[in-house]
């Protein structure tokens, strides 16, 4: 009994909602704008964020330069880095110019040791890279493993909510998202943050996929230069900076990255094929999607394309994965199947049926805004779909409407069924 009452008296005392300091105002700018837009203003002070991405995308260097900049603004930032030595994480943070004072850096892959780190330095900011690299003696497992990586985090996560200190961890992932460490660790943070791109490209994207201080709606963009990550404030308008006019193939999309309307250029390639089964390729748009588009534009617009090769493309290494673009590849195949350019001064916006109707895409006076701020006179839309100021709307119903509109004659094809 007398322990029973010990447990009582040591609860927590419920208190009223309204009663209770909102965290917000308390953010860490982390002196990262496409981050801290993605944050929703920056850190919070003891939470948990886990960054996730492929090995290469720049993880570590993102994070190395929130850190300079954070701990030259006064914040003291503590790195583990259990991957590589200490004279490598100096190397790049001399590259990316943020040899900070403030900013201290260990090599060293044990719990134990990270914690009494932590106990000597008393840091602000924590960050491990990687998570996946540390490990627990006392527990069962190698390092990585899904028992050594949760355990782990789990006890970080304490640590953070005891002492108010802003934890972020590093994990990486296969590009189909299949590591069990950082999937493990989803529900135990408070914001998972996925950084992603191609290769090929130096754009990189910046997205939450959880975040429970703000919301999961914005995107962040950068180009990875020899200086490190740059932020790149007006995307769109780096999208088509090497658009060519006049091209048949080319129309130019808005599309919605989370809240954040781009343009982007949509390119299609029609080839003549002697295969049984001619090819079809999509980079940067979902290839069952394109095949649906293929269809309808087959079947209800009297496109046909069964004996040709089809290539589509979003240029500039963005991927596109939502329907409001689905005008626009169809536009783009048709135009290069009947060899006859788009206007240059028009975009398309639309979801489109199975049955060849145009539906609306959410947000379509967001992304009609956008493309007037860059020119655009013209929008070929769904005949629901509400205008805006500065910007012509052409509405059609069907895709075979928005091909005539757009001056896409089908004389030579078959007719439509």
């Amino acid at each position: 009994m007398p322990q029973a009452r010990a447990a009582s008296s040591a609860m927590p005392t419920a208190v009223s909602i309204n009663l209770i300091d909102p965290i917000g105002a308390q953010r860490r700018a982390t002196g990262v704008p496409e981050l801290d837009r993605v944050l929703d203003g920056g850190l919070v002070p003891g939470s948990v964020t886990l960054l996730v991405g492929e090995p290469g995308m720049g993880k570590s260097t993102l994070m190395l330069q929130a850190l300079g900049r954070m701990a030259a603004d006064g914040a003291r930032c503590l790195l583990v880095s259990a991957e590589e030595s200490c004279e490598q994480v100096r190397m790049r943070a001399d590259r990316l110019g943020v040899l900070e004072p403030s900013l201290l850096v260990v090599s060293d892959t044990s719990l134990h040791n990270v914690l009494a780190q932590v106990d000597a330095v008393a840091p602000d900011v924590l960050a491990i890279d990687s998570i996946q690299t540390v490990h627990d003696p006392d527990l069962p497992g190698s390092p990585g493993s899904v028992t050594q990586v949760r355990e782990c985090a789990q006890r970080l996560v304490r640590l953070a909510k005891e002492r108010g200190i802003s934890v972020v961890l590093v994990g990486h992932v296969t590009k189909d998202g299949q590591l069990a460490g950082p999937r493990a660790l989803e529900h135990v943070v408070d914001t998972v943050l996925q950084f992603e791109g191609d290769r090929h490209h130096a754009l990189r994207m910046l997205r939450a996929l959880k975040h429970r201080f703000g919301s999961t709606h914005e995107l962040g963009l950068f180009e990875m230069g020899e200086a490190g990550l740059i932020d790149v404030p007006d995307p769109s308008a780096l999208f088509l900076t090497d658009r060519r006019p006049g091209l048949p193939g080319s129309i130019v999309a808005p599309v919605l990255e989370g809240a954040r309307p781009l343009l982007v250029e949509v390119q299609a390639l029609v080839n003549s094929s002697t295969a049984p089964m001619p090819r079809r390729s999509a980079q940067g748009l979902e290839s069952s999607r394109l095949a649906m588009l293929l269809a309808v534009l087959d079947a209800r617009a009297g496109v046909s394309v069964a004996d040709v090769d089809v290539y589509a493309s979003v240029a500039g290494g963005v991927r596109v994965i939502e329907a409001g673009a689905d005008l626009a590849v169809a536009i783009a195949v048709a135009s290069a199947r009947i060899g006859v350019a788009v206007p240059d001064d028009l975009v398309a916006i639309g979801e489109i049926g199975l049955g060849g109707e145009l539906r609306q895409a959410g947000q379509t006076p967001r992304r009609l805004a956008e493309a007037a701020r860059l020119g655009f006179r013209r929008a070929i839309v769904p005949a629901s779909s509400a205008g805006v100021e500065g910007i012509e709307l052409i509405r059609v119903g069907s895709v075979v409407e928005a091909l005539a509109a757009v001056g896409l004659s089908l004389d030579q094809q078959r007719a439509p069924s």
